[in-house]
């Protein structure tokens, strides 16, 4: 493909593109295929002689179509948003474009600057303390990792060789694995799984501490089992709090295991991989309170704040302590500016070498929508999550299963685990929408999570109406069976 053949095909795939999210309401949200489908469509190995343009999108609409879940439709409901908007988009093809591998600021000192700058930027928005931000000579300071499962590993480990660190100071005599036998990491059992998988992968205990009615975890149940495990000869050294757990977007308690985690010097990290956005309007900033006392805090711009997929926001205290874990310095990715104390190499920061240009997206959605464009959009959202709410609390065969906060509604029908898990069956096998369920306190609860840029009230009273009629046909026939 030559520069003209490409301004030709260019143009034609920003219309396709526009013409997808267009009409996606027009599609079947879940797709109606089977494992294995794909394979016998195309050939078992590439072509030896290239193909046309032309033929290759017709196998988009042919092949791979047929197989998408689409996650931007506004039937989609299942799990958490993933955030897409047209100024990311256009950012991520100059992203590709420019191509670098922003490793180390020499690698391409703009990729390395924009990025600490734009967190900054978003790091003021949400109003995070100062000691968070990079500034100009700040400890602290952003990077966007590719997910929070990797934030909450790149500061698991982190914590865990600044302990082992410390111990090893104190008596030189201590081997790094008889400290690892004994460390120990906790979270809330509403935790997400991401954050069991990172102590698995950092070799630690992980303990997950019972939330309380609200499935929020509290700093009595921190205390507890923190005094539990020192009398045994543990050693607690990583706490993650999550604001906006997956299963019902519950908040855990930070004034309260904050204060624990500095006293007991606990590393704290803060999950609110979906929550976070929403702390740039300040009625919801409220839920933030208490991150001061945090070590590292993280959220997804990707999936609630129109930066499309992959975009992570990890903010640090001090940013020594995970670059102390992870540096590397072979002569061949040194550079003369990186000791001058005003430069950042991001490969310090994470787990992989090579980075995009993400912070691109995130400038070009902050210029195109502004923090008002970008808070109307949440609260929008969140009023759309109530309507919802609303008309599952005026029927009487309903019942709403745990706070509605921001976009997310657990709902199930009075009665059984069984008579509900029927009832999800039946919406995904209708394919008109798409939820997830989750369980709460050994009920199985139906997931609604507002999800699409372009839902709109008419999306959520169609998705009701096909609810409901659903349930009168399930009910109906289990009163037949009782009655035969």
């Amino acid at each position: 493909m030559n520069v003209a053949e490409f301004r030709k095909r260019g143009k034609e795939m920003v219309d396709y593109v526009a013409d997808y999210m267009e009409g996606i309401h027009r599609r079947q949200v879940y797709p109606d295929v089977e494992p294995g489908y794909l394979r016998p469509l195309i050939p078992d190995s590439a072509p030896q002689e290239p193909e046309t343009f032309e033929n290759i999108m017709k196998d988009i609409e042919q092949i791979i179509m047929p197989g998408v879940t689409h996650w931007h439709s506004p039937y989609f409901f299942a799990y958490f948003p993933t955030a897409s908007s047209y100024p990311a988009m256009l950012a991520d093809m100059l992203s590709g474009a420019i191509g670098c591998i922003g490793f180390s600021w020499i690698a391409s000192p703009a990729c390395t600057e924009l990025e600490t700058v734009m967190l900054d930027w978003l790091g003021k928005m949400i109003n995070l303390p100062e000691a968070f931000l990079a500034g100009r000579d700040g400890e602290g300071g952003g990077v966007i990792q590719g997910s929070a499962s990797e934030a909450t590993l790149v500061t698991l480990l982190a914590a865990r060789t600044k302990v082992i660190r410390q111990l090893q100071a104190k008596s030189p005599g201590l081997t790094e694995g008889a400290i690892m036998d004994k460390l120990v990491a906790y979270a809330s059992d509403q935790s997400h799984s991401s954050v069991e998988r990172a102590g698995l992968i950092g070799g630690v205990k992980l303990k997950m501490i019972p939330s309380d009615d609200k499935f929020s975890l509290r700093g009595s149940a921190l205390q507890k089992i923190l005094d539990e495990d020192k009398a045994a000869g543990l050693i607690p050294f990583f706490v993650v709090a999550t604001l906006g757990t997956t299963p019902c977007c519950s908040f855990d308690n930070l004034l309260e295991l904050g204060p624990i985690c500095n006293k007991e010097n606990i590393w704290m990290h803060i999950d609110a991989a979906y929550a976070g956005s929403a702390f740039i309007c300040p009625e919801f900033r409220h839920f933030l309170n208490g991150v001061e006392f945090a070590d590292s805090y993280n959220f997804n711009p990707h999936k609630w704040l129109l930066v499309n997929f992959d975009c992570s926001a990890m903010w640090v205290k001090k940013r020594a302590d995970l670059i102390g874990a992870f540096k590397l310095d072979p002569l061949y990715l040194q550079h003369h500016n990186q000791e001058s104390g005003l430069v950042t190499d991001y490969r310090h920061w994470q787990i992989p070498l090579g980075r995009r240009f993400r912070s691109l997206k995130m400038w070009f959605v902050f210029r195109m929508y502004g923090v008002k464009g970008l808070q109307a959009y949440i609260r929008k959202h969140v009023k759309l999550s109530h309507e919802f709410e609303s008309l599952v609390r005026q029927d009487s065969r309903f019942e709403i299963c745990a706070e509605v906060v921001l976009g997310l509604v657990c709902f199930r029908i009075k009665g059984s685990n069984e008579l509900n898990e029927m009832l999800l069956e039946r919406i995904n096998k209708a394919k008109k929408i798409h939820l997830v369920p989750c369980h709460l306190q050994d009920k199985f609860v139906l997931r609604f999570a507002i999800c699409s840029r372009t839902v709109e009230s008419i999306h959520i009273q169609q998705a009701w109406q096909h609810i409901t009629e659903l349930v009168a046909e399930l009910l109906k026939e289990g009163k037949e069976q009782k009655m035969n």
